[in-house]
């Protein structure tokens, strides 16, 4: 075949050196097939070329720990009892901007298949959503499809959403982001790893036929959006939940024939990427016959069929021998499969066409941690930072409690505060599972694990205003709040998996939010004692006009309840109980949603945090939920105090009467959101006891309030009842959408 050129590598998004790179790996310049297959394989999305030599440098050994992360195609943690879980985030960014709906299906899609690949049946999903200003036509359109795609993939696939977030900020406007999570369960030991095994064995690839769609995905997913995006459509992949139900159905069946030598789903440059993955993991190589993959369209090119993204399609070595029993079990389900190829010892990767041999690629030197180069970009201090060290609380009037009435009420129809209900209602929450204790109200979604007493608490977070006023406190706050979450549910965190969305690498700004958002991250994983178990980077989240979205490193993090009596939830629970805050109140505004939307100051510090008071308070709390002194528990974020003990109070259909605090502002204690903070409710008999074990545990607490019928008040000044509250926090979203 003929010699590619510079000009076809740097067309296909490498870099000339790169491409030089490339002849003295292969002691000749490649040809098309070869090229395209590496400008995938060193694309930022499947190599991490920029970020590799920061992500390693987070702490990924645990004591619960059962697959190290970068080592299988999720993290696997021991939850006990003989089983573990499997879990594991992703993005869809890109796709999802330019066709939200098939872009957010298949993001859903392919989470899912990581998980089952490695015999975990998935139980629950996840998501993490940002999109721009909700009053524009833009962000209507890209929610409505993005929020119908998860819910039309996820229904119609059986497995319950039980949980996630959702952010709006101008930054966002023309980079939206979809991160989807996705948790399963398997027994310990009964796990699949992706590796090709010994020479011999055969490779079959099974599910959807492969088509033209997704060609170049993962090299379209590592360069910044433009106005010439929507040429990228046939980047984007098209879902179908229903075949995925087979495909996982005989993914489970297979394996308990005893087949199986590894296997991988076909996500990121497809054919491609798990053929030379699962080789480089054994150590050897694989001969592929591309006319042998069942397609779609007639008179596929070779590479199309190596770079297609089709969804849907796994591949599967399976011991010679035993090619029997797989096939017995494609054919029971009616999947679509071939034998497309034989792992070699040659240590290479060749793709042949009719024939034809088409590529030579030794396998090592296409994958993550191989020959894939590795890049240390520089970085410089963000320019804005000059801004923000330029606040002064002072420069911002506080406000009088008449006026906080008035601030409160606006802040309930703050989209990043009001309900998400308009979104989660058409997620279906408990399809296909028995689990009735996912919709009570709790800072961290719960699914029991069946056939045990344990539950596990799951969650994702990251306030990204944070991390832009401070990359590495703001990382640790997300992290740090995701652990909070599990524990005043009643859990323990148990590990990280992380989705990494940053603009664009080459941005030195954007790599100081980068470098400095890993370094805070591990900070906060030793100090919970949850090691991160993988993930995804997502660069390029940048237009090309130089505007990237706010640094946005989302936390998925799953914990374990061990008893159901350990179940903590939100909700106030009876008029007279009483209100406590445990946890420090300072006088705090910095990048509070309060002082950004109600006050329009842009610029400001990520709120007060330190590592240690945080740990303290999320003991203190946990252990008073397992030694039954809390009637609730709800974390501060977003709205502060104020916010906290009205969602307590909707959830529970009460009312409140909390106090302001001398010494602090008003807006600061009621709307700041400082760090370290748990609203929590006791009844009048568990007084001196809770108020003992917070003294011994060394955390203030300070007692703030009583549990009412169903209205709202400050220093017994009424302000209403809740429901003038909740009507706006509860319809503003849906009315925006129309």
């Amino acid at each position: 075949m003929q010699a590619a050129t510079v000009e076809q590598a740097k067309q296909l998004g490498l870099l000339e050196e790169e491409f030089h790179h490339i002849c003295s790996i292969l002691g000749r310049e490649p040809n098309f097939t070869e090229l395209s297959v590496f400008s995938v394989m060193w694309s930022e999305h499947c190599s991490y070329k920029n970020s590799i030599v920061w992500l390693k440098t987070l702490p990924r050994e645990g004591s619960k720990m059962l697959a190290e992360a970068g080592e299988e195609n999720a993290g696997l943690v021991d939850i006990g009892g003989g089983l573990a879980c499997c879990f594991k985030i992703e993005s869809h960014n890109h796709p999802s901007a330019i066709e939200p709906y098939q872009g957010a299906a298949t993001g859903v899609g392919g989470i899912n298949r990581d998980i089952f690949s490695m015999g975990a049946r998935p139980i629950a999903q996840l998501n993490s959503l940002r999109f721009g200003n909700l009053k524009t036509d833009r962000t209507k359109w890209l929610m409505k499809g993005v929020v119908k795609g998860i819910g039309d993939y996820g229904n119609a696939f059986g497995i319950p959403t039980v949980g996630g977030e959702v952010y709006f900020d101008d930054c966002y406007e023309q980079n939206n982001l979809v991160n989807a999570m996705s948790v399963g369960i398997v027994p310990v030991g009964k796990s699949i790893s992706a590796a090709a095994g010994p020479p011999g064995n055969p490779v079959y690839i099974f599910g959807s036929a492969t088509g033209k769609d997704g060609i170049h995905g993962a090299a379209f997913a590592s360069k910044d959006m433009s106005e010439d995006s929507i040429q990228d459509l046939p980047s984007v992949q098209v879902g179908d939940p229903f075949w995925e139900k087979l495909i996982l159905e005989a993914t489970m069946e297979l394996i308990e024939t005893g087949a199986v030598v590894g296997m991988q789903d076909m996500g990121a440059a497809g054919i491609t990427c798990s053929t030379s993955e699962m080789s480089a993991k054994s150590g050897v190589g694989m001969d592929v016959w591309l006319d042998k993959v069942p397609m779609r369209q007639a008179d596929m090119k070779g590479w199309e069929l190596l770079l297609s993204e089709s969804q849907e399609r796994m591949l599967v070595v399976v011991e010679k021998g035993k090619e029997h029993l797989a096939e017995e079990v494609f054919k029971k389900w009616e999947i679509t499969y071939a034998h497309i190829g034989q792992v070699t010892d040659t240590g290479h990767v060749r793709y042949y066409m009719n024939g034809t041999l088409e590529g030579d690629i030794p396998a090592e030197s296409l994958v993550l941690g191989g020959g894939a180069p590795v890049y240390k970009r520089e970085w410089t201090i963000p320019a804005y930072f000059a801004e923000i060290e330029n606040f002064n609380i002072d420069s911002v009037a506080d406000i009088s409690p008449e006026e906080a009435k008035l601030a409160a009420m606006q802040l309930c129809a703050e989209p990043n505060i009001a309900s998400k209900r308009w979104v989660y209602e058409q997620y279906d929450s408990m399809v296909g599972t028995v689990n009735q204790s996912t919709n009570k109200p709790s800072d961290a979604a719960v699914v029991m694990v069946k056939g045990t007493n344990k539950s596990l608490a799951l969650t994702v977070d990251c306030n990204s205003r944070y991390i832009f006023a401070d990359p590495d406190k703001g990382t640790q706050i997300a992290v740090a709040e995701a652990s909070r979450n599990i524990r005043v549910t009643g859990g323990v965190p148990t590990g990280v998996t992380n989705c990494l969305n940053f603009g664009n690498p080459y941005n030195k700004e954007v790599y100081y939010q980068f470098k400095h958002a890993i370094d805070g991250m591990g900070k906060a994983c030793r100090k919970f004692d949850t090691p991160v178990t993988g993930g995804n980077v997502s660069f390029y989240n940048q237009s090309t006009n130089g505007n990237a979205v706010y640094p946005t490193p989302t936390i998925g993090m799953v914990g374990i309840i061990e008893k159901p009596e350990h179940r903590m939830t939100l909700d106030f629970k009876q008029s007279g109980d009483l209100i406590y805050l445990v946890g420090e109140a300072k006088n705090d505004l910095g990048s509070s949603q309060y002082l950004a939307k109600l006050k329009g100051v842009e610029y400001s510090p990520c709120p007060q945090f330190d590592l240690d008071e945080e740990h303290s308070v999320q003991m203190a709390v946990y252990n008073a939920i397992t030694a039954g002194l809390l009637n609730s528990a709800h974390d501060i974020s977003e709205g502060g105090l104020f916010i906290a003990c009205l969602e307590s109070a909707m959830a529970g259909k009460t009312g409140f009467d909390i106090c302001t605090l001398t010494g602090i502002r008003n807006d600061a204690w009621l709307f700041g959101e400082s760090q370290s903070r748990v609203v929590v409710s006791i009844s009048q008999s568990n007084k001196l006891a809770f108020e003992t074990a917070m003294q011994q545990a060394g955390v203030k607490t300070l007692h703030i309030g009583t549990v009412t019928g169903s209205g709202v008040a400050v220093n017994g000044q009424s302000w209403g009842e809740v429901q003038d509250f909740a009507k706006p926090y509860n319809s503003v979203i849906a009315e925006a959408i129309g």
